[in-house]
């Protein structure tokens, strides 16, 4: 197979994975989606930058993959707050806190865009580091 091809089929696998996100946590997936390829652009401009200084060790990339891992863990607890906290306003205990049902997301979208914000300034500093 060849390299176009690969390329091709990494993008069809990444399209389909964010408007799998993107369907599945609605607007809030979007920002999730953001955040994703703001990780994924930010790995690849830290590579490049590393790269343009001849500073690039396969130690480095594989300590940014882990801290991108970590980032996706931290999303994944804030996705699972909003969950628990979706299934107790659910119960009788909502009418008696008087909590209403449109809480929904609110811990996930609070961690995609500090993470996103996070990614961003990584990404300045990467092309500031690139002689941008």
């Amino acid at each position: 197979m060849s390299a176009p091809d690969k390329a091709h089929e990494l993008r069809a696998l990444l399209t389909a994975a964010m408007s799998f996100i993107v369907a599945l946590l609605g607007w809030v997936g979007i920002a999730v989606a953001v955040m994703l390829a703001c990780m994924v652009l930010d790995y690849i401009t830290g590579s490049w930058a590393a790269k343009a200084h001849a500073e690039w060790t396969s130690t480095k990339a594989r300590e940014g993959l882990w801290h991108k891992l970590g980032e996706i863990f931290a999303l994944l607890v804030a996705i699972l707050c909003d969950v628990a906290i979706m299934l107790i306003l659910h119960t009788d205990a909502a009418e008696i806190l008087h909590f209403s049902w449109s809480w929904r997301w609110y811990f996930s979208l609070m961690v995609s865009i500090w993470y996103i914000i996070t990614e961003l300034g990584s990404i300045i500093e990467n092309a500031a580091a690139m002689g941008a």
